[in-house]
This record gives structure tokens, C-alpha cells and sequence, in this order.
């Protein structure tokens, strides 16, 4: 399909009628690179299928150039011998020429070149008495030396030909400027420089390649990756549909990063047509990429101002530059055909200068380290700093893997023994244990081999991923024990060493932490101190976090106390602190088992906001946290949100974050009854990440015991819940917040009939509350001895339980308890409040249930799944439509359309089954007044 020629097309057409009336021309057909210029003399012809036009062509290449009088044969050849013959009689040109002129004149060009001359003048004269010639030659800067002294005599001698010749020639190729095409150019009567294509021709391009108009967005992200080029417009398109893309919107990203490797291949061959000042420009430029500054390019290619000068206008000439002295090329595949030009070792040659130049100009160590990567030598004797400069700087933004690369480089230069490669292998685990803990393990003990002292190694040690959510390996464990028995007690050691041994201390400790012994001990440790611990320095406050965790996880020191700890820890830890903060993963887990969560969510929310001021994006584990927060909240819609950015992300790589978000997402599945998520957080979660994680292990298989459930395979679930638990109690691990095993068997005994082994658990888990005295286990397990027990000692039991549940943070688990009375009560006044302001709490927490009448149906088996959850999209509508906002004023507020707040408000009705505005305010009215209650 030729677009947007037309004005061309319509000026050959006019020449041919002045040529008719005998007035010959030579029209020039120019433009860079792809512009169309072939294709547009290809369908030339076909516009003038009918008319009394005799046409012939050809077509030059660079591997013909030495071929003598090519062109000129082929525009002979073009014209079939029965045309040629039948034109007033005449004997067949093309035999005529070869038999006679040409070959003469290929033995010695300069003899019988007049007289060829005159005699192809004579034929095309006697050829176009019968009708206009139109004479076609596409990329004359490739022609014959021979046929270009025929296409300039008679471009010089027009007068008598009817004819007018078409010729088409590429901007800033090196032979354009060949004496002969000059002379042929220099005698056009009309230049013609066609347009890039407008996004509307883009559009009818796509329409015909994808058998679909296009999205808008899609059009114009096509349009903006190709400039308008046809022929990069035409590679991108090709690429996108051999992807099986549809040309939506939501594809529009995909068409700036594309790079066809045929449009490479096609570049790179015409950069290898062009003189070696613009090849070596070129591949400065695709060396330099965004690091080029004015001036650096040049010294990279060797060129002084005025050859630098002369190949940029080349290169923009052939329309690879973004604009006329810009030092940026059009398009990603541009560099990445520079590149392809040079051979292997002369591109390591070529980064290796190029990182000298930036060193010598004062560039950034990561800019420096990016050529010296790529180079073909390890460097000079500053390579090894600037690359472990560059491996901080990646380090600071969280790009743990590049400063891997950037280490692993350095070491390849550095001496084989000794302090310098001990640093570098240290540095080069540190990066390591965010991703690669095998690979950390590995690096850390060769650096310890090469340390003399045990404070060396002690501190190399501590470069391995503390594990305090992942188990360490064997391996990990003995480098740790191994630089503890060379350091020493901490009692008997000051300053570092102190905070050396302190740390190592607590990494062994945590090591062991399925070990109920260990946990036990860490429990004694806590109860015998006379006073608070110290948490000045940040080897205290690590050892000080793995004691709480660990009397968190077994459930032996009161709740409040271990919370109260935990929040001395955070105070003492800035939230503007740069990293992820090492003992958080320990603190979580304290706070959210404790129901006291305020502190943490007010120093989470401190370092979002931190986060956003320095331009970072939110972390993971932060998100993690976030979503632990909100789920000990009942706020489960939100904690999903949370839970799934972190888990779709694996914690950015990072074997704890992955193992948080993957056991936070499997409690939600739990807590929400939602065995689909169960499912996928299980299919999502990587064998190897929950092997050694008792934690996750733990979710993930009480989220298969729900599904067995749900399939009616109530045996096998209740197996997989026992098994569960028994291995939690093998280890120590009896926190009834953290580890709701219980709950769970409760419910498939009751389902399954045998109440009596339901209410032997029930106690047990309000025996191990009391214990650990966290408002929400207390409240849970009353709840659940009251729905097991039933009647008035049940009602009074719902009762207890709510009072207690009125002062835990988890307002679901308070919703739950207060429906459980309202079906106890059965009916009255009594029974309607509080079944309102069970809904109301529902409602807020994003879990919201149907208002039920003076009966509630009969109670079901303990832990019953609510309703289907409002999105927290229809949470935020239903809360700004309780509060008296219009349709239009919530639209405006969240920016979207009114009959989008229509269908939110809608959906929100159906599930909490009320009619309208009125009853949703009435319960947005009882969660406010039950929230001031509590």
C-alpha cells in the first residue's frame, strides 16, 4: 500500500504531458533511508496502466558497479522484444545495443563511447516519436560509471527525447557525491522530498497488517517508535504481529521497545556502504549511548571538529539521527545495528577506550563501569575502584544484581591471594545475599580463607543473608558457628568485636529456632533479665528481635510484654533509614501476634513517606508488613492488595520477602475462606522457597486443607490440619495468632459430627491464649467454646468474647463474634443492634455479610465463610456514599465516570442486601459508633 505520494505521483504525471508536447525533464526523487523511495517508483508504472506511455527501468546495486553499462541494459532488457519490435518496426533495442554498442565499449570504455552515446540518443529519440518515454532508475548513486556518463549526456541533451527520466537517490550516501550523479542531479528539473507519514497513514497501515483498525494509543505509539519512516513502521508492525498481538491499547508499550533484527540487518548494511569517519562516528555514538557529552564522541572516533561535523550531517542525512547535530540515534535498533558492524574484539576495544575517555572526563563510576563491562582486557590499575564504586552506587537504589556483575568484573583483575580479593569477594556477597544465598555462601568462606584475623572474619561471616525468615543452609550455619568460636563470648569483648559476636549470637540463635530447646532458652534469657534490655546499637537490637521472635512463635512470655519490647527496638530504628531494615522481618510478626499493631503501621507509614520524598518506589517487605498490618486490622480486602503487589514481585528476588509475602498472601486465603487464592498463591510459590520455612510451609498446607474441604474430602483435610499442628508443636511453635491450626480442625470436626474432639481443641487453644494473652486469641477461642457449647452458656461465653474482642485491634474477628451473639440472642432489639454493627464492622473491614432479620438462620459449623467481599473499590464508594456524598461528587473524587459509581454502588447494595443510600448509612453509622465503643 503506497500512502501520501500522491503529490509526487501527480508531477510525474504532469512532465509526461509536457513531454508529450515535447518538453523532456529529469525529476529526483531524494530522501533518507526508508522514506519509500523504491516502492514508490515499484507501483510508479501501475498508475499509469492505460495511458500511451512507453516505460522502462532499472534498477542499480552496489554489487553491480563494476558491471559495465548495467544500467543501461536493464532499461533496455525492460521493454519485452515483441513491444520493441512492434514500435514502427524498429529491430529489437536490447539486441541491438548488446550486439553492437556495449560490448565494445566494455572492452575499452573510451573508444566507441561517443558513438554510443549518439546512437542510444537516436533509439530513445526514435522510440519516444511514437509515444512519451518514461525512463526509471532507482538509486542512481549505485549506478555503473558507464551508464551514469549516459544518464548525464542525456539529462544535458533533453531536447528531441519526449521523454522524462525518474531518478531516485538516497541522502547521504558517500557516492551521491560521485562527479557523474552530480552532473545527472545537477540537470533536475524537479526535486521531490516526500514527508514522513502522518499517524493517519500509520492507522490505515495497521488497519491493513492486523485485518483491525487499531486503537488510538496503539497508532500513535507505532507512529512515534518509527518516526513516520515507512520502512521502520513497516519492520515494527511485521514484528508485532509475528507476536500475536492484538493493536490495542494495552499493547501499545510493546512497539517502542521492539528491535526487528531484519531492520537491523538492513541498517547495518547501510552503514557499511558509508565512508570510515561515519562508521566510526556511528559506532561511537551506539558505544556511548546517553553517557555522550560534546566532544567525547569525536575523541572516541578519532575525528577532529570538522570530521565529526561532516559524518553527523551524513548520519542525519540518512535519517538515523533525531535531529541535524544531535548526537542520538532515531530508534534503539540504529545502536544496536552500529554495534552489529564491528567484529567481537573491536567492540571490546571500543569500551575499553570509551570507559578510559569517561574516567579521564569525570564521568559517574556506574557510567565508567558499564564500558569496562563490555570491554575486551579487565581494565586498568583504576578499574577494580571504579567498579566497586559503581557497585555501591547500584547497591544504595537496590540493584543487587548489577553490583554482582560489577564485583564480578573487579575480581577478575585482582590479585589471586590477599587482603584487596578477600574485600571483593566480601562486597561481592553482600550484593549476593539479597538473590543468590548458595552464591553468597560460596563467596564469603573464599574471603574468609584469605582473612587473617577473627574480627575479619567474624565480619565477613555477617555478609551472609541473616535468614531470619528463610532457614539457613548447613553450610551458612557452620561459616557463622566457625567465626563465633574464633571471636569469642560477647561478655568478654568491647566495641565492634562486641557487636560482632552479639550478631552472630543472634544469627545461631535464629538458626535453631525450630528447636524447641532453643526457644525455651531464649524465653529463659528474656524472663531473667532484671531490666530492659539494651538497644543502643544495632547488634543489640538484633539480638533483643530474635528473642521476642522467638518467644512470639512459642507463645510462653505474655503478649503485651513482648509487644512493648518489640516497639523499644522500633523507636530505636529510624524510618528514613536507607536499606531494608534487618530485624523488621522479626518485629512483624511479634506485633501483629501481639494485637498491638499501632506502632508498626505509624513507623510503616513514616517510611513510605520518607520512600516517596527521595523518589523510591515502594518495598516490598514494607508492603509485606503493610499487608500484616491490615490483616491482624480484619481488613482483609486491603492486606490482599498489599500481599499480591509484594508476591507478584517474589519480594524483588529476595528469598525472605518472597517467603513473607507468599505465608501473609496463604493467611488472607485463610482468614477470607478464599481457596482460589489458596490455590494460587500455592501454584505461585517456587518448591524450594517454602522448603526448611515451617512458617510457610504451614499456610500453604492449611491452605490445601481448606480445599480438600471444600471438595468434601473432610478426612483428608483434617489429616492435613493434625499434621500440621503436630509438627508445630514438635517445634515449639504454639502461638495460636500466628499458627490458627486449630480453628480450622474445630470446624471439620464439627462438620464431620464429632463435637466432642471440637471441644477438646477449643479448650486447648483457650488455654495456649491465655498463655500468650493477646486480645484476639482470646476472644477467638471464647468465640469458639461458645458456638461449641451453645445455649445459655454458650450465649455467655459470645458474650465474654466480645467484651474481650472490644479492646483487639481486629475489628473482623470482632464482627464474627458479634453476628455469633446476635444468632444466640435470636431475636428482640438486642439481637437487630448487633447484628447491625456486626454488619457495619463487616462492611469496613472490606468482608461485608447481609443484614439478617429477628431470626438469624440457624448457626452453622465455627469459622463459617462470609458473603462474597465488596472490592476495595466498592468499599471506598459504599464509605463516601455513607457519608453523604452525591454519585457525581464521588466521581469526581476518584476520578472516574458517574455511571462507574453507579455500577460500584449497585454491586455494593446486592452483597450487602439493603435496597439503597439510607441503609447504607445506617450501617456505616453502627461501624462508627462500634468502632468509638471499642
Amino acid at each position: 500500500m503506497l500512502l501520501e505520494r500522491t503529490s509526487e505521483t501527480v508531477l510525474v504525471q504532469d512532465a509526461l504531458h509536457a513531454a508529450a508536447d515535447g518538453r523532456s525533464s529529469l525529476l529526483l526523487f531524494t530522501g533518507p533511508l526508508g522514506i519509500g523511495r523504491s516502492a514508490w517508483l515499484r507501483e510508479l508504472p501501475a498508475r499509469f496502466t492505460g495511458h500511451d506511455v512507453c516505460v522502462m527501468r532499472a534498477n542499480a546495486a552496489v554489487m553491480e558497479q563494476d558491471f559495465a553499462y548495467g544500467v543501461v541494459r536493464q532499461l533496455f532488457d525492460s521493454l519485452t522484444l515483441a513491444a520493441a519490435a512492434a514500435a514502427d518496426g524498429f529491430p529489437p533495442f536490447g539486441d541491438t545495443l548488446s550486439e553492437d554498442l556495449l560490448p565494445a565499449a566494455a572492452e575499452d570504455p573510451a573508444a566507441p563511447l561517443d558513438a554510443v552515446l549518439s546512437d542510444l540518443r537516436e533509439m530513445l529519440a526514435r522510440l519516444g516519436r511514437e509515444r512519451p518515454l518514461l525512463i526509471l532508475v532507482d538509486d542512481l548513486q549505485w549506478a555503473d560509471t558507464w551508464s551514469l556518463r549516459c544518464l548525464a549526456y542525456l539529462a544535458g541533451r533533453p531536447q528531441g527525447l519526449r521523454a522524462v527520466l525518474v531518478c531516485t537517490l538516497r541522502d547521504g550516501d558517500p557516492r551521491a557525491r560521485h562527479p557523474l550523479v552530480c552532473e545527472v542531479t545537477d540537470a533536475a528539473t524537479q526535486v521531490m522530498r516526500p514527508a514522513p507519514l502522518s499517524p493517519a497513514a500509520t492507522g490505515q497501515l495497521i488497519r491493513e497488517r492486523f485485518g483491525e483498525s487499531g486503537d488510538e494509543e496503539f497508532v500513535l505509539a507505532c507512529h512515534r517508535a518509527s518516526g513516520g519512516n515507512p520502512m521502520f513502521l513497516s519492520h515494527v508492525l511485521a514484528a508485532l504481529a509475528d507476536t500475536g498481538l492484538r493493536p490495542s491499547a494495552a499493547h501499545a508499550g510493546t512497539a517502542g521497545t521492539l528491535r526487528p533484527a531484519p531492520l537491523r540487518e538492513r541498517l547495518a548494511g547501510c552503514l557499511s556502504t558509508q565512508t570510515r569517519p561515519v562508521r566510526d562516528l556511528a559506532a561511537a555514538i551506539a558505544i556511548l549511548g546517553e553517557q555522550d557529552t560534546p566532544g567525547l564522541a569525536a575523541r572516541l572516533a578519532r575525528l577532529d571538529t570538522i570530521g565529526e561535523s561532516d559524518a553527523l550531517r551524513t548520519l542525519h542525512r540518512l535519517g538515523l539521527l533525531r535531529a541535524e547535530g544531535v548526537r542520538a540515534f532515531v530508534h534503539p535498533v540504529v545502536q544496536d545495528a552500529a554495534e552489529a558492524s564491528m567484529a567481537m574484539d573491536e567492540r571490546g576495544s571500543w569500551h575499553e577506550r570509551a570507559a578510559t575517555l569517561l574516567h579521564e572526563a569525570g564521568h559517574s563510576g556506574e557510567e565508567v563501569a558499564a564500558q569496562l563491562m563490555a570491554a575486551a582486557t579487565p581494565g586498568n590499575s583504576w578499574s577494580a575502584a571504579v567498579l566497586r564504586t559503581a557497585a555501591d552506587a547500584a547497591l544504595r537504589r537496590g540493584a543487587h544484581q548489577e553490583a554482582a556483575r560489577f564485583l564480578r568484573r573487579a575480581l577478575i583483575g585482582s590479585p589471586e591471594q590477599g587482603e584487596e580479593r578477600a574485600r571483593l569477594l566480601i562486597d561481592l556477597a553482600a550484593a549476593e545475599s539479597a538473590y543468590d544465598s548458595a552464591a553468597c555462601e560460596r563467596h564469603t568462606a573464599q574471603a574468609i580463607a584469605l582473612l587473617d584475623t577473627p574480627h575479619d572474619r567474624a565480619a565477613a561471616a555477617l555478609r551472609i543473608s541473616p535468614g531470619f525468615l528463610t532457614p539457613l543452609n548447613p553450610a551458612a550455619a557452620d561459616i557463622l558457628r566457625q567465626a563465633a568460636a574464633g571471636l569469642g563470648s560477647p561478655e568478654r569483648l568491647t566495641g565492634s568485636a562486641r557487636d560482632l559476636a552479639l550478631r552472630l549470637e543472634a544469627r545461631l540463635s535464629h538458626c535453631a529456632r525450630q528447636d524447641p530447646a532453643e526457644l525455651a532458652r531464649s524465653v529463659r534469657r528474656l524472663r531473667e533479665r532484671p531490666e530492659d534490655p539494651a538497644v543502643f546499637s544495632g547488634a543489640e537490637r538484633e539480638l533483643l528481635a530474635v528473642l521476642l521472635h522467638a518467644a512470639a512463635l512459642s507463645g510462653r512470655l505474655p503478649a503485651y510484654e513482648v509487644a512493648r519490647q518489640a516497639g523499644r527496638i522500633l523507636a530505636s530504628v529510624p524510618a528514613a533509614e536507607p536499606g531494608p531494615p534487618t530485624v523488621l522481618p522479626l518485629l512483624a510478626p511479634v506485633f501483629t501476634s501481639a494485637d498491638d499493631v499501632d506502632a508498626l503501621a505509624g513507623w510503616l507509614a513514616d517510611r513510605e513517606r520518607h520512600r516517596g520524598r527521595a523518589g523510591g518506589g515502594p518495598e516490598p517487605f514494607v508492603q509485606v508488613e503493610e499487608a500484616m498490618v491490615l490483616l491482624a486490622r480484619g481488613r482483609l480486602a486491603h492486606a490482599r492488595e498489599h500481599a499480591e503487589r509484594a508476591f507478584e514481585r517474589e519480594g524483588d528476588g529476595h528469598p525472605d520477602g518472597a517467603a513473607m509475602a507468599a505465608t501473609v498472601l496463604a493467611a488472607i486465603a485463610l482468614e477470607a475462606c478464599d481457596p482460589v487464592l489458596g490455590e494460587r498463591v500455592r501454584a505461585g510459590t517456587r518448591g524450594q522457597l517454602a522448603a526448611g520455612n515451617l512458617a510457610c510451609t504451614t499456610m500453604l498446607r492449611l491452605t490445601e486443607a481448606q480445599a480438600e474441604a471444600r471438595r468434601g474430602d473432610l478426612d483428608r483435610a483434617l489429616d492435613t490440619v493434625l499434621a500440621c499442628g503436630r509438627q508445630l508443636e514438635a517445634s515449639g511453635w504454639r502461638n495460636p495468632v500466628l499458627f490458627p491450626w486449630r480453628p480450622w480442625a474445630i470446624r471439620l470436626l464439627h462438620r464431620s459430627g464429632d463435637l466432642e474432639s471440637a471441644r477438646a481443641l477449643a479448650e486447648e487453644e483457650y488455654a495456649q491464649a491465655r498463655i500468650w494473652g493477646a486480645p484476639v486469641a482470646i476472644g477467638r477461642a471464647q468465640r469458639l467454646r461458645g458456638r461449641l457449647r451453645g445455649g445459655s452458656e454458650g450465649t455467655a461465653l459470645l458474650r465474654d468474647a466480645v467484651n474481650v474482642l472490644r479492646g483487639s485491634a481486629n475489628g473482623l474477628e470482632l464482627a464474627r463474634t458479634l453476628r455469633a451473639l446476635a444468632r444466640a440472642v435470636r431475636e428482640g432489639a438486642e439481637a437487630r443492634e448487633l447484628q447491625r454493627e456486626s454488619a457495619a464492622l463487616a462492611l469496613a473491614c472490606g468482608v461485608p455479610w447481609k443484614a439478617e432479620q429477628d431470626v438469624p438462620r440457624p448457626p452453622g459449623p465455627a469459622g463459617t465463610p462470609p458473603e462474597p467481599a465488596l472490592t476495595p473499590t466498592e468499599s471506598r464508594v459504599a464509605a463516601l456514599a455513607g457519608s453523604g456524598l452525591t454519585n457525581q461528587e464521588i466521581a469526581t473524587e476518584l476520578g472516574v465516570g458517574s455511571r462507574v459509581v453507579e455500577k460500584h454502588l449497585t454491586n455494593s447494595y446486592r452483597k450487602l442486601g439493603i435496597s439503597g443510600r439510607p441503609q447504607l448509612a445506617a450501617l456505616l453509622g453502627g461501624a462508627r459508633k462500634g468502632a468509638a465503643d471499642s
